[in-house]
């Protein structure tokens, strides 16, 4: 497993995970059921995060399987499928900022599983944020979207606005 530590910034709650020479999708389509959280097109994920904008720690695991999820450590957990047409994926900030280039995908293109795990979504405290983001992928084919956890109002807010 490679795991990548980074601080990411934030805007519009955005961040992006992109495969390489994808556009970002329109994300019309809500995941059924829904996740609240993120949400997929082919090469392109929008994962949400609790402040508008800010600069967030940022964990990104990549895995050759399921690396198991941190119920522990984490309130709020979610998975859903994502296809990679290359292999090659980076995390990016909104409207243009810094791409964080992250490991290649161990099965190369093809559809891979996203753990997105969330801790302090719904702290405010600008000065010492306590929030965190934990991004798993591993390959796996293709199945249904799934809550693993669920206990801040703010993952509430997102699912009901789906």
């Amino acid at each position: 497993m490679q795991v990548k530590q980074l601080d990411v910034g934030v805007d519009y709650s955005q961040v992006h995970l992109m495969d390489k020479g994808c556009s970002l999708g329109e994300f019309r389509d809500v995941p059924s059921p829904p996740v609240g959280i993120i949400r997929v097109d082919t090469g392109s994920a929008l994962l949400i995060v609790g402040p508008q904008w800010a600069t967030v720690e940022f964990t990104v695991a990549v895995a050759d399987r399921d690396p198991g999820a941190d119920l522990d450590g984490y309130e709020d957990i979610v998975e859903i499928s994502y296809e990679s047409p290359s292999g090659q994926i980076s995390l990016e900030e909104w409207g243009g900022g810094t791409t964080h280039t992250l490991p290649p995908l161990p099965a190369g293109p093809g559809t891979y599983r996203l753990r997105y795990h969330v801790r302090g979504m719904d702290e405010e405290n600008w000065v010492e944020p306590g929030d965190h983001y934990f991004l798993q992928i591993w390959p796996e084919p293709p199945r249904d979207p799934v809550v693993l956890k669920s206990t801040s109002s703010s993952f509430q807010y997102w699912l009901n606005s789906e």
